[in-house]
């Protein structure tokens, strides 16, 4: 679990099956990210099981939700993935309208950076991003990835550009200051 001063982040459980069926269904989200085809809960929970869950115990990480430390209320995902067939691990996240424009993304997102560098030993993270999703694109530059390339490959059938951070060790870090 992640705690920050106004959220927390923690992994997805079977009870979390109808945000998830709401969160995938948004408009932007399938614009943005894909279709995921989850329409009820059962298609949230084996979305789950063999995504986020499978990678928390693959990997020690994944996509956790994001709630709202006062209330609770579920905003979004965000958290780390290590796609099939990818040569990276990379940033994703996605929340519903109500959490946008109020800098929720970039508090979890800046969140889940910290917590790699802390207690992982990567090197980078990237970010795949489709190329017209201009308010995503500002986020992650903003979180300090850089633009590295348009990826001959696609995300759902979608162009991608790839952004990367480097996650220095903390003697690196050192140097750097």
């Amino acid at each position: 679990m992640i705690v920050t001063s106004r959220l927390v982040l923690s992994e997805l459980r079977e009870g979390d099956a109808d945000f998830i069926v709401h969160l995938l269904n948004d408009r932007d989200f399938i614009r943005y990210i894909g279709d995921k085809g989850v329409r009820d809960t059962e298609g949230a929970i084996r979305y789950m099981n063999t995504g986020p869950i499978h990678m928390y115990c693959k990997h020690g990480f994944g996509l956790w939700k994001v709630s709202e430390r006062e209330s609770g209320k579920a905003l979004g995902l965000c958290g780390l993935l290590q796609r099939e067939g990818m040569p990276f691990v990379d940033i994703g996240y996605a929340f519903l309208p109500d959490a946008r424009g109020r800098g929720v993304a970039f508090e979890a997102c800046k969140a889940t950076l910290e917590y790699a560098k802390e207690n992982t030993e990567l090197e980078s993270i990237a970010a795949l991003v489709s190329p017209d999703n201009v308010a995503s694109i500002a986020l992650i530059k903003k979180l300090g990835l850089t633009p590295t390339c348009e990826w001959d490959k696609y995300i759902d059938m979608q162009p991608t550009r790839v952004f990367k951070i480097a996650l220095p060790t903390e003697e690196e870090a050192q140097l750097l200051c």
